[in-house]
């Protein structure tokens, strides 16, 4: 009788412990409907958001058509992060400078002390200036807005982007796209 008992007990642990290793993970891509928004953080979708949206504005200004130089040559800057968390800026510079680059109208360089170093001691050794300034300088800056109303917190993510003319010292194109996300606190925390 023990052991009609202890069998059935056995195979429902067995079968709970397999159930419960089990997972629905798959692959999804990034503009995926499937996405996780955290509502305190900054996804992946929002920067490819962010940076399509950026690269659409500028390629349909046509700023880098009037450019003396084609394709144009632009410099990467520096991406100012203001919200509270640490945000890795490649993650969306990257994806700008790959969309102007496949656009044919743009070539990128990025502010990288090391290359520029190496660069100048190249210049010195082979005692001759080939170096081409940039036609343009990209810059930016995320800010984080945190609302709360009760249990409802909303955060907005501002992505301000501006190019600057680099010989006359103006900025000729600018655009700011906002990620808005809005959820309840669990009983957990926020």
């Amino acid at each position: 009788m023990n052991q009609k008992i202890i069998l059935p007990i056995i195979s429902l642990a067995g079968l709970a412990l397999f159930s419960g290793c089990a997972t629905d993970a798959h692959y999804v891509s990034t503009g995926d409907k499937e996405q996780i928004i955290s509502v305190g953080q900054i996804n992946i979708q929002d920067y490819a958001n962010a940076a399509n949206a950026a690269v659409k504005d500028l390629l349909e200004s046509g700023v880098l058509d009037r450019s003396p130089n084609q394709p144009a040559l632009v410099e990467i800057s520096q991406i100012i992060n203001n919200t509270s968390q640490q945000v890795d800026t490649d993650l969306i510079t990257k994806k700008i400078s790959i969309a102007m680059l496949q656009s044919g109208k743009a070539l990128t360089k990025t502010v990288d002390t090391k290359a520029i170093g190496l660069q100048q001691e190249n210049e010195f050794m082979a005692d001759q200036k080939t170096t081409r300034l940039p036609d343009f300088t990209l810059s930016g800056k995320i800010i984080e807005t945190v609302d709360r109303a009760g249990s409802t917190r909303r955060t907005t993510y501002s992505f301000q982007f501006a190019l600057n003319d680099a010989k006359a010292g103006v900025e000729a194109w600018a655009v700011e796209k906002e990620i808005g996300k809005q959820g309840t606190r669990s009983s957990v925390g926020f």
